[in-house]
């Protein structure tokens, strides 16, 4: 039973965790101390729900408790009256609903994005902010993503919660001349919570659909918010692309499908169809500045290349080795030089492909870089050395079902 319920705690956190956490940002004005109300609500949660059952709306329980529990600590530091006054001030602000404002977004969510990608913290820090409060992970994994260690992520954190109080940052999206500053740190957290729940970096899950979800609905809003701007339409248009896939990613016990085995039919064409129109809303605004194309559209035009291509061997692989060549000069990366090596695979056979894998710094320690070199090596023929390489890939992945799947083909090769 006790079991049971820290599962049903974990699954609500992470499907309720950054509206929460959001929601009391903007009662208390503070992110650290939200966050704070949040994980202390989360352990009432799991003292009295084994005894009183699991409420009808557990979200909602969480944020009445952690509001409960801020009100007890403005009690306690004497602010009670203060706080009152500004909350009742606020209610009376909103009773009247307003005109649309194309610069104003009623999301608590997005605001927390905002708030965690002000300028007075340094790139690293809002990325690894917003990771924490509004994706939910945990610092062990932000510190994969950023390649570094838990304790360096973790100062991070730490140092932007404080920055943030002391600068008393307002809990809003910011006027329109702040944008350009923001934006680019904003559109990095949305892509990161998606790739997160793309391709799970731990757990027992391959895919964390309620991370992308969450992160295609911010994007959908950043985008309505700067309509002008390409990239957020770049952004979306890819999360959509890739989306409509998902049913056909995984089999019945939510192994990985390859996406050279992946049944099409299941493949949602109704969101093709809305991410290949959000790629054309790129293009258009990209077109009216008269600018190159940037990342997300890049990586968009990548993913309808797949979307919209009857088969593996009928994909337009050389366009796509192109469309890497381009991504590689505006972000260069050993993960895009990775992918950009699979399609050369693709494109000019395994041979060109692995040439090019056994170059590549900076991918030590990532299971990616042995995942793609023994998959050149089996199509090679070189069946030992791929199984040595699928299972180192296997020992350096954290996500259960990416290890399954590596630990078979290792053992696969073995057995030729």
């Amino acid at each position: 039973m006790a079991s049971d319920i820290r599962q049903t705690v974990d699954a609500v956190w992470r499907m309720e965790a950054a509206k929460i956490v959001a929601t009391l940002t903007r009662v208390v004005g503070d992110v650290g101390m939200a966050e704070d109300l949040a994980a202390d609500a989360l352990v009432d949660a799991l003292t009295q729900w084994p005894s009183s059952g699991v409420p009808r709306n557990p979200g909602a329980w969480l944020t009445t408790v952690a509001k409960r529990k801020a009100i007890d600590h403005w009690r306690r530091q004497d602010t009670l009256g203060t706080r009152y006054t500004e909350l009742a001030r606020d209610l009376e602000a909103h009773l009247d609903e307003p005109a649309w404002d194309p610069d104003h977004i009623d999301d608590d969510v997005l605001r927390l994005i905002f708030v965690a990608t002000h300028p007075a913290l340094s790139r690293e820090s809002q990325i690894a902010l917003t990771l924490r409060v509004v994706a939910g992970l945990t610092t062990e994994e932000i510190a994969r993503a950023f390649l570094t260690s838990k304790a360096t992520v973790g100062q991070r954190i730490a140092r932007a919660k404080k920055t943030l109080a002391e600068a008393r940052v307002p809990f809003e999206v910011p006027p329109r001349e702040q944008y350009p500053q923001r934006l680019s740190s904003v559109l990095s957290v949305i892509y990161l919570i998606y790739n997160e729940g793309y391709s799970a970096s731990a757990g027992q899950r391959w895919i964390r659909d309620e991370l992308c979800r969450e992160a295609l609905r911010l994007g959908r809003i950043l985008a309505a918010l700067v309509p002008d701007e390409p990239e957020p339409h770049g952004l979306v248009a890819m999360m959509e692309l890739q989306a409509s896939r998902f049913a056909a990613r995984t089999d019945s016990d939510g192994r990985p499908i390859l996406l050279e085995d992946q049944d099409r039919t299941k493949w949602d064409h109704a969101q093709i169809g809305r991410g290949v129109t959000s790629l054309r809303r790129a293009a258009a605004a990209i077109d009216r500045r008269g600018t190159g194309w940037g990342p997300y559209a890049l990586q968009a035009a990548l993913a309808e290349c797949h979307a919209t291509a009857p088969s593996t061997a009928e994909t337009d692989w050389h366009r796509i080795v192109t469309i890497y060549d381009a991504l590689l000069q505006i972000t260069p990366s050993p993960v895009v030089e990775l992918n950009r090596a699979v399609a050369v695979a693709m494109d000019s056979g395994p041979r060109a492909a692995l040439d090019i894998v056994d170059t590549l710094t900076g991918l030590e320690d990532s299971y990616l870089l042995p995942s793609v070199r023994g998959e050149l090596l089996a199509r090679l023929g070189r069946t030992a050395e791929a199984a040595t390489e699928f299972e180192r890939a296997a020992t350096l992945t954290d996500n259960e079902r990416e290890r399954e799947v590596l630990a078979a083909k290792a053992l696969g090769m073995r057995q030729r």
